[in-house]
């Protein structure tokens, strides 16, 4: 980085002579207009040299995005700026019609953006080609006349293309200066400013210091002079938790098994994201400079909305993960014993709707143990009656679900549980038994991102111990100066005893292990898989998708990864379950990770064994 700033301001003419300018504490020129020396009538501008944005890296160090040194061709405009309007554009169009010759390409700007650039910042060069490709370069560097030079600037370049592209966001170039008179402090051209992202949140951090130039003019209006009074100082680095091996395994994995859909894995003894995925994804680079109007177009139009982070922007029906949260629940306030057992009938009637199982005949007398390897509807539905709502909704949020995490981007998904007051709010009425029946197999009105599915998953590994979910470790400066960090700390912690801290992981296990589970496709060779599938359907009935889970955490003993995997299907397809669809999808990327020279992302070696073996819930 260092040594791109070197170059880029050794391509500045140093000043002969130059003014003197009041700077104050914060660096910023006191003069607002360009000053007069009274001895000689001559004019100094001191104008800024936008600083390089510093980097966003994974937890390694490896950049997720960058700055690089860009080349534009620019007309320089001979001073005094004195001339008439056809003037300015009868010597403009020259250069620009040179211009074409040398690269071949053709080349539009208009009269009127010529004639401002003139009359309001002549003094600086106009841009009539920006980000020259190195083949352009090379020829323009062959020689120039004076009317025309190179412009080095700096872009914003994500040297891994689409990888983590939703966390990371993209910059845009901030709106040109032209239409008005230049001062004092404008930059010589604009900056890069974050559109989303951590490149929005952290905008200020990336930005850097600008540098200080002088251009200093005769009582004629002729430049006599540059020279570079500050040098600008790079933006503070952003240190992600993401490690970019494992976010690339997740987003290949992804790819490769769904059409739509997340994929979160979390450190589990620590709550920061290794990465989060969300399929289709985009390519930041297509915003940098500035979006052209037909990739923006084919984006926006796009049917798979590639620019929806569905990791944490987007929330579905939990379906039968949710579960797993009602037995924790129920569990640990004593309400149901472990050894508790209740019937798992084909069908219950709840006030005058009968609420029914997934599978067509019932599985007698089980325990919770049972029931969760099942993923039994009657039995959850009977629990659920027994315990209320009130401890539902009180763990539910306890493990993170229904409010945001908190980490740092815009409009994160706060997903939903169900409460009295937004039952009333609207549905205009409170809770009844119907709704904590849907409530205790995940279906109603919750709603849950993919990371807080992780995140509470997480916590269960933890026995209770809610780690904050990160995504940022710090920031620092270029020679690695820790500004600012956000170091592991406990949210909350949820009492729970090792008795039923242990049952929860047997039961978890058995989901992916025993001969009745619905998760055999999840199971990792030598490595016991916690998890649970489910299935549950949203949208307008004649277009009704199904949101298909897995979610869980690994080794079971001794947890290190918290995770949560959703497919999205495609509308009315009835074949879509969280034991067929999103269970393989961790499966998979986990031969990778324990064995990644074995099995290829997308590897379908064991696909039919492992689909055949595996049962499901379809609601």
């Amino acid at each position: 980085m260092k040594s791109a700033i070197l170059h880029f301001l050794l391509a500045v003419p140093l000043a002969l002579v130059a003014q003197e300018v009041n700077i104050d504490h914060t660096g910023s020129v006191e003069n607002p207009k360009p000053t007069w020396e009274t001895q000689n009538q001559a004019r100094t501008y001191t104008l800024a040299i936008p600083a390089p944005r510093g980097q966003i890296t994974d937890r390694n160090g490896r950049p997720l995005a960058q700055s690089r040194l860009s080349y534009n061709l620019a007309i320089n405009f001979p001073t005094p700026l004195d001339w008439q309007d056809s003037k300015v554009i009868a010597f403009a169009r020259q250069q620009i019609t040179l211009a074409k010759g040398l690269l071949k390409r053709d080349i539009q700007i208009s009269d009127q953006a010529i004639l401002n650039h003139y009359k309001n910042r002549g003094v600086l060069p106009l841009d009539i080609v920006e980000d020259l490709l190195p083949t352009e370069l090379s020829v323009i560097q062959g020689g120039l006349p004076q009317e025309l030079l190179l412009r080095q600037t700096y872009v914003r370049f994500y040297p891994n293309g689409t990888l983590a592209a939703h966390m990371i966001g993209y910059t845009g170039r901030e709106a040109p200066l032209s239409t008005r008179p230049i001062e004092n402090n404008d930059l010589i051209f604009p900056e890069s400013e974050g559109r989303e992202g951590l490149e929005q949140i952290f905008d200020n951090e990336l930005r850097g210091q600008p540098g200080i130039l002088h251009i200093t003019y005769d009582k004629n209006g002729k430049k006599t002079s540059e020279r570079i009074a500050r040098q600008p100082v790079p933006g503070y680095n952003v240190i992600t938790t993401l490690d970019d091996n494992l976010q690339r395994l997740c987003e290949n994995v992804l790819a490769a098994n769904s059409k739509r859909g997340a994929l979160v894995l979390l450190d589990a003894p620590s709550g920061e994201i290794l990465a989060m995925a969300s399929n289709p994804g985009f390519n930041p680079n297509d915003f940098v400079p500035i979006i052209r109007p037909a990739i923006f177009d084919a984006y926006s139009k796009d049917p798979g909305d590639p620019l929806v982070p569905r990791a944490f922007r987007s929330a579905y029906p939990a379906g039968s993960t949710f579960k797993t949260f009602v037995g924790f629940a129920a569990l640990e306030t004593g309400k149901i014993k472990p050894g508790d057992e209740f019937n798992c009938p084909a069908s219950l009637d709840v006030g005058d709707h009968t609420f029914r199982n997934w599978k067509k005949t019932g599985s007698g007398s089980l325990t919770f143990k049972e029931a969760l390897t099942q993923s039994c509807n009657t039995w959850f539905y009977q629990v659920g009656l027994k315990i209320g709502a009130p401890p539902i909704i009180d763990y539910a949020h306890r493990l993170g679900l229904g409010r945001r995490t908190g980490i740092p981007v815009k409009s994160e998904s706060e997903g939903n549980i169900p409460t009295d007051e937004y039952m009333m709010r609207v549905h205009k009425r409170k809770i009844k038994n119907g709704d904590v029946a849907n409530m205790a197999i995940g279906q109603g009105d919750i709603l849950i991102s993919p990371l807080q599915m992780a995140q509470a998953m997480g916590v269960i590994s933890q026995a209770g111990r809610f780690h904050q979910t990160r995504l940022v470790k710090q920031v620092q400066t270029i020679d690695n100066r820790v500004v600012a960090a956000y170091p592991d700390r406990i949210r909350e912690e949820i009492p729970v005893s090792p008795e039923i801290d242990a049952l929860m992981r047997k039961a978890l296990v058995a989901v992916t292990s025993d001969g009745q589970g619905t998760a055999h496709s999840a199971q990792v060779k030598g490595i016991k898989v916690a998890g649970k599938t489910g299935t549950a359907q949203w949208g307008p009935t004649e277009k009704q998708r199904t949101a298909a889970w897995f979610a869980g955490f690994l080794p079971a003993d001794d947890p290190q990864y918290a995770f949560a995997a959703l497919y999205e299907g495609e509308p009315n397809d009835n074949t879509v379950h969280g034991g067929s669809h999103a269970a393989p999808i961790i499966g998979k990327l986990f031969k990778q990770i324990y064995a990644p020279a074995k099995t290829a992302a997308g590897d379908s070696k064991n696909d039919d064994e492992e689909k055949s073996s595996a049962a499901d819930e379809s609601n």
